[in-house]
């Protein structure tokens, strides 16, 4: 794979470089270049990961170490599943906005950061655990929240660069 980025690059700026000698007034359209993942994974974590994901559009394999981390669409959202070679589900995470939130988890950030409006939200499920990592924004401040088992916790909070 690095070495395929790198030729990607060394023909970029090759490409860059003869455009320059050109004259302004010309279009060229260089060749669309098309970057695949190739990962081939155990018959255990396709069987898993069918039964876990049934609904999963547009998805793609990548190898990591001994783990298989898929990367797909599913219910609106983007999702990362990772799997152990035999099949075990390590952790998903899954990314949306405001409207992915669960009411209850909703109603406990709208009450704590009313001037804030929410602008990403996070859920990483891993070990039994159900965690959400929600993005907000008010007009001089950033803050990330974290909400696990009716417990919130402020993570992170930013004044925005003028």
């Amino acid at each position: 794979m690095k070495k395929q980025v790198i030729a990607v690059l060394l023909v970029m700026f090759l490409g860059v470089g003869r455009l320059s000698a050109q004259e302004k007034d010309s279009i060229v359209t260089l060749p669309t270049v098309t970057v695949t993942p190739s990962t081939v994974v155990t018959k255990e974590v396709d069987k898993s990961f069918k039964k876990g994901f049934p609904e999963a559009q547009n998805l793609r394999w990548y190898k990591l170490d001994k783990d298989y981390l898929a990367k797909f669409i599913a219910n609106d959202m983007k999702h990362q599943a990772l799997f152990a070679k035999n099949g075990y589900l390590r952790y998903v995470i899954s990314y949306g906005y405001e409207n992915h939130l669960p009411e209850d988890v909703l109603n406990k950030i709208k009450d704590a950061y009313e001037a804030y409006k929410i602008t990403s939200v996070a859920n990483v499920k891993e070990a039994n655990r159900n965690i959400w990592v929600i993005n907000l924004e008010s007009i001089d401040h950033i803050v990330i929240a974290r909400v696990e088992d009716e417990e919130m916790e402020e993570v992170g909070k930013y004044v925005k660069a003028d």
